[in-house]
């Protein structure tokens, strides 16, 4: 099957499985596949009492039981991508721009070669590096390792490894995992610096989602750029 091919099955098999769960399916989903990297961007995804939550300010309410939901699908979507598409999803993240109404999983694909992504460069790297740390510096601490990867146009992906700070550790430890992730996220959107990064760039952010991999102290980033 070629990779135009697998994208659009994927695209209907997600719809199709957020629709079943949430009552309400997103609009468009853009599957996009580059090097070791998946995504799924959707739009146009607030299921009708969500939007009720989101309305009265309660976004908390719908962060947390979206959490729980995807926990809960996450195997079920890498069984099926791997049966139906070949592909062997290793992590899946997650994140949601509940006021836009959008969202993106984001798949990091096993590979017999992981150090290789197969992804071209792109300009200002560094630049894009150097604010990324400023905003990890400021939320946690400096990351040790920083990597970024524009997988289209419209997507550039940003890797962190080692962010963690040693009393998240010990909430994670203890069980709080959720709500420290839902706080991170929120933090970390508000300290990111959106002008600069767009100055960068050279184009218009429309959306910024985060997750993490606590159990391997990493973190990906995406930025949904204006094309």
């Amino acid at each position: 099957m070629d990779k135009q091919s697998i994208q659009s099955e994927m695209s209907s098999y997600i719809g199709k499985l957020l629709r079943d769960h949430f009552g309400k399916g997103p609009s468009s989903v853009f599957v996009s596949i580059e090097g070791k990297f998946l995504t799924i961007y959707l739009k146009d995804f607030l299921a009708p009492m969500e939007r009720v939550l989101v309305g009265q300010k309660n976004d908390k309410k719908v962060d947390e039981t979206r959490d729980l939901m995807m926990r809960e699908l996450i195997p079920d979507i890498k069984a099926t991508l791997r049966a139906d598409t070949g592909i062997n999803v290793d992590t899946l993240y997650y994140d949601w721009s509940l006021s836009r109404q959008t969202g993106v999983l984001i798949g990091v694909i096993k590979t017999d070669n992981p150090d290789k992504e197969g992804l071209k460069s792109y300009k200002h790297k560094d630049a894009v590096h150097e604010e990324v740390e400023k905003m990890s510096r400021k939320a946690e601490k400096t990351p040790a390792s920083i990597r970024s990867f524009l997988l289209n146009e419209r997507t550039l992906l940003i890797e962190r490894n080692g962010i963690l700070v040693a009393i998240e550790k010990e909430m994670i430890n203890a069980g709080y995992e959720q709500p420290l992730k839902i706080s991170k996220r929120r933090l970390e959107k508000r300290l990111l610096n959106l002008a600069s990064l767009e100055t960068i760039l050279g184009t218009s952010i429309e959306d910024v989602f985060v997750d993490w991999d606590f159990n391997k102290d990493r973190s990906y980033m995406v930025l949904i750029l204006k094309p």
